[in-house]
C-alpha cells in the first residue's frame, strides 16, 4: 500500500488485530456489538480481541455497572469504562503487562427505535496506553446519529469505533490528525461529535477548548456549547424542553450591554412558557462562518476569544457551522419544543432581511419562512443612530430607512426599500418581530 494511501476500516481492524502489542476488550450497549464485530470478522482477532460483551438487559446492566443512570448518560460510559479496564488489568496485567498495550472500548447507543421516536445519539469511550506501562489515557464522545434507519446507524457506530481505536494507536500527532482520522468514511450527514472530552499523557499538551471548537469548524458537528462555568455538556442535555433565548453575532468587541440583551429577554418570557418548559436558558452564539475573514470563517484561536470574553458575561457560548438564524433554530428544534426567542441588535434584523439566501430555492421568502415555521420570535434591541448608520455603511445594507427618538433608532421604526416593507409591517403587527424597549440602548457586532 503506497505511503499516503489511506485504509478503510477493514483494512484498520485487520491491521490492529496483527499488532501483537495491542489487545483489550469491548464492552457495548444498544446498536449491536458493531465495533467488535469488525474485528471479529477481519480475521486473526485474537491478537487484539481480549473480550467482547453487550449488556441489553436492563438488570444486567445495573449488576455490572451499578444503579442510579441513565442508559445512555456519560456516568454510565464512565462506569462501563472503570470496570471493564479494573477487570482487564486484574486478567491479563501479571501476564501480558510489560509487553502490551491494554485498551478498553465502551459505548451506550440509543439507536434509531421500532417507532422512530427516540433521539438517536450515544456516548462512547477507549481508555488506552501509548506504551506497556504508561499512564492510561481516555477519550469520551458524545455522537447524535443521523442516518434514517437502525441498521445504518449499527454501521456509523462501528466505523467510528474501529476510527477512534486505530486514531489513538496511530494519529496522535495533532488534534487536527486525529479528528480527521477519526471521522474517515464518515460525513456530517451520518454521525456528529458534539462533545469530546481527553484525559491523559497523550493529550497534555493540546488545548481543550481549541479541540471543542474544532469539532464545529473540522465539520464534525453542527454546533458545540461552551457553558458559562467551563464544563463541557453536549447540546442535548443543555437544551432539552428549555425555553431558550439566542444572541447571534460576530462579537468583535464585548461589553456589559450584550448580556443585558439576554437577561432582558429572558426576564421578558411569558409565564406559560416557562411553566411548560424545564425553564429558560440563555447563550450568546457565535459562527465559524464569517462572510467579513479573508477565507470566510474565523480562526480557532478568534473564537475561542470571543468565547472567552462572553463567557465572562455569565453566559454560556453556542458556536455553530452555519451564521443563519433558520439553521440555528432548525438544530435547537432537535431538543426542545419551546418557542426560541432571538435576542438580536437591530443591524442583525437588517441583515437578516437583506441576505439573498442563496442556497434556498425561494431564496430571502424561504428564508424568513424557515425561520418563523420553526415557532420563533426576533426580539430587536434598538441602537444609536450614528452605531446604526455606521454599521449599515459597514455591510452595505442599502435601501433602509429610519426616524429616531432622541438619537435611538427601535425596529418599529424602520423602513426597508420597496414591497418588502409590507412583509416587515407584517411581521412587527404579528408579533414575530418583538421592538424590544430597554432602559439602554444596546450595541451588538
Amino acid at each position: 500500500m503506497a505511503e499516503n494511501e489511506k485504509y478503510d476500516t477493514h483494512q484498520k481492524a485487520l491491521s490492529l488485530n496483527l499488532d501483537g502489542a495491542i489487545f483489550g476488550s469491548f464492552a457495548e450497549i444498544g446498536a449491536g456489538q458493531e465495533v467488535a464485530r469488525w474485528f471479529l470478522r477481519v480475521g486473526a482477532a485474537s491478537g487484539t480481541v481480549a473480550k467482547t460483551i453487550s449488556a441489553y438487559d436492563k438488570e444486567v446492566s445495573d449488576q455490572l455497572y451499578g444503579t442510579g443512570t441513565r442508559y445512555v448518560s456519560r456516568p454510565r460510559l464512565q462506569a462501563m469504562l472503570e470496570s471493564e479496564w479494573k477487570q482487564l488489568l486484574a486478567q491479563l496485567q501479571a501476564a501480558r503487562g510489560a509487553n502490551t498495550r491494554f485498551f478498553a472500548f465502551v459505548d451506550t447507543i440509543s439507536a434509531r427505535n421500532f417507532a422512530g421516536t427516540n433521539d438517536c445519539h450515544g456516548w462512547v469511550g477507549l481508555r488506552f496506553l501509548r506504551q506497556a506501562g504508561d499512564e492510561p489515557n481516555d477519550i469520551i464522545l458524545h455522537i447524535n446519529l443521523m442516518d434514517p434507519s437502525n441498521v445504518q446507524q449499527q454501521e456509523a457506530v462501528g466505523i467510528l469505533g474501529v476510527n477512534l481505536i486505530y486514531a489513538a494507536c496511530h494519529a496522535l500527532g495533532s488534534a487536527e490528525e486525529f479528528l480527521a482520522s477519526l471521522f474517515e468514511e464518515l460525513t456530517l450527514q451520518r454521525v456528529e461529535i458534539d462533545c469530546l472530552e481527553l484525559k491523559g499523557p497523550a493529550f497534555a499538551h493540546w488545548n481543550r477548548d481549541e479541540v471543542h471548537a474544532l469539532l464545529v469548524a473540522g465539520g464534525y458537528a453542527e454546533a458545540v456549547v461552551f457553558q458559562a462555568d467551563n464544563q463541557l455538556a453536549p447540546p442535548n442535555e443543555l437544551l432539552y424542553k428549555r425555553a431558550l433565548v439566542l444572541a447571534p453575532g460576530r462579537f468583535d468587541s464585548v461589553t456589559s450591554l450584550h448580556a443585558d440583551l439576554i437577561e432582558n429577554t429572558l426576564a421578558e418570557l411569558p409565564g406559560e412558557e416557562l411553566k411548560e418548559s424545564k425553564g429558560g436558558l440563555g447563550l450568546f452564539c457565535l459562527s465559524v462562518a464569517d462572510s467579513t475573514a479573508p477565507d470566510g470563517e474565523v480562526s480557532a484561536q478568534e473564537i475561542l476569544h470571543r468565547v472567552v470574553m462572553l463567557q465572562q458575561l455569565g453566559y454560556g457560548v453556542m458556536l455553530f457551522r452555519a451564521q443563519e438564524l433558520y439553521k440555528m433554530s432548525a438544530f435547537a428544534n432537535r431538543y426542545t419544543k419551546s418557542r426560541i426567542h432571538f435576542a438580536i441588535g437591530l443591524s442583525v434584523l437588517l441583515r437578516i432581511l437583506q441576505d439573498s439566501y442563496k442556497e434556498l430555492a425561494g431564496a430571502l421568502l424561504e428564508g424568513i419562512a424557515l425561520l418563523f415555521t420553526q415557532n420563533v420570535r426576533l426580539s430587536v434591541y434598538p441602537m444609536t443612530t450614528e452605531e446604526l448608520r455606521g454599521r449599515v455603511t459597514a455591510n452595505q445594507l442599502t435601501g433602509w430607512t429610519w426616524k429616531e427618538t432622541d438619537g435611538i433608532v427601535s425596529a418599529d421604526n424602520v423602513h426597508p426599500a420597496g414591497p418588502l416593507d409590507s412583509l416587515y409591517q407584517y411581521l412587527l403587527e404579528s408579533r414575530f418581530i418583538l421592538a424590544a424597549k430597554p432602559k439602554i440602548a444596546l450595541k451588538q457586532a
